[in-house]
């Protein structure tokens, strides 16, 4: 995901930072998911099974992207919800790496990379299911 023409230097991304200063602020983790479009191995990240209330932002921008009603335990292994919390707030890509052809999810806000959406989510729903790297989300807790 990262524009080959700043290669790290000071020219600025949709974030208004250098990616140099993203990497530093993200860590590495984080910046090779959001930035580069990495992704966390399963059963592995901070939220695939959090239970709580309350609403997932984007590690990068803050952006609000989705809420904990809107969360399901897909089995996969990654934070998995049935729709974005508002439409602009994601952005779709068609990804084409790795032999596959998969639709990428993007903030809406900063172009950061999320995941990708699958159309195997629950039918009583809207049938979708975006596969969330935890790497890619910051939780706010609904207060009681």
């Amino acid at each position: 995901m990262q524009d080959e023409s700043n290669n790290g230097t000071n020219e600025k991304n949709p974030l208004g930072k250098s990616e140099a200063q993203l990497k530093e602020e993200l860590g590495a983790e984080r910046y090779s998911v959001l930035r580069e479009g990495g992704t966390e191995r399963a059963f592995t990240g901070k939220y695939w099974d959090l239970k709580d209330d309350g609403i997932y932002r984007c590690a990068g921008c803050g952006e609000p992207l989705f809420s904990s009603e809107t969360k399901f335990d897909s089995g996969s292994g990654w934070p998995s919800f049935y729709e974005p919390a508002k439409g602009e707030s994601i952005k779709e890509n068609k990804d084409m790496s790795h032999g596959m052809i998969r639709t990428e999810v993007v903030c809406g806000k900063c172009e950061s990379h999320l995941g990708h959406v699958f159309p195997d989510g629950p039918a009583e729903t809207t049938g979708l299911r975006y596969c969330i790297n935890s790497a890619c989300l910051d939780f706010d807790k609904k207060e009681d």
